[in-house]
């Protein structure tokens, strides 16, 4: 298992200057302020970029892909569990799997999906070198979600669709949440939309900016 702690700019003082920063910026729940306090964000991405890691701002990890501004990862995380801790969730975008280790820190069953077979192989292998094990991988196209390993109490998706792929939605259990930002580039919002027995209720949280949702795998 990977040492966690960090020095210098990775930390653990470094990483308590980035929660107090995330508490300023309006994130109030005390299980995902401690859950990012733990998680070596530094480990997620290249070491040349390692210096920033508790900045509050995204990264680039390869493929044309980002590890996400840690707000947004916090403020998603948030909206998920906002009504109480599901059993299991989907996370559609594994990417560098810093996200999958927030999820997984406080989630039993985490299903995680991604189209880049080399970012999500990459992410396994640090969420095995610290520790986690309650995730479950699939290389696949994140619009057709886990039909299989569902319905999920809860989905996350960590890009951006022009709309939402009807088969995420019908993967969500009576009740369950999905959290994603949805339009194009330059006017998404990010959306919580939950399932009821006769419809999908959807509000609009606040404008984001994430990369695409493309099709496919690679």
């Amino acid at each position: 298992m990977k040492d966690l702690t960090g020095i210098g700019m990775t930390s653990q003082r470094t990483r308590d200057r980035l929660i107090v920063h995330l508490k300023e910026l309006g994130i109030k729940d005390e299980r995902v302020l401690s859950v990012m306090r733990k998680v070596p964000r530094h480990l997620f991405m290249a070491e040349a970029l390692s210096s920033r890691a508790y900045e509050n701002t995204s990264l680039p990890i390869g493929h044309g892909q980002t590890i996400s501004q840690p707000y947004m990862v916090a403020r998603m995380t948030e909206l998920l569990i906002e009504d109480g801790l599901p059993e299991n969730v989907l996370e559609v975008g594994t990417g560098s799997g810093y996200q999958s280790a927030i999820l997984a820190s406080l989630i039993p069953r985490v299903f995680s999906v991604e189209r880049i077979r080399p970012l999500q192989e990459q992410a396994k292998r640090v969420l095995a070198d610290i520790g986690v094990r309650n995730i479950s991988f699939k290389h696949s196209d994140g619009g057709w979600g886990w039909k299989a390993c569902g319905p999920y109490q809860a989905i996350l998706a960590a890009a951006a669709p022009a709309e939402i792929p009807m088969k995420l939605l019908e993967q969500l259990t009576i009740g369950a949440r999905l959290i994603i930002p949805v339009g194009k580039e330059g006017q998404q919002v990010l959306q919580r939309v939950t399932r009821t027995e006769s419809a999908y209720e959807v509000e609009t949280i606040e404008e984001v900016s994430f990369v695409p949702f493309l099709k496919g795998r690679a």
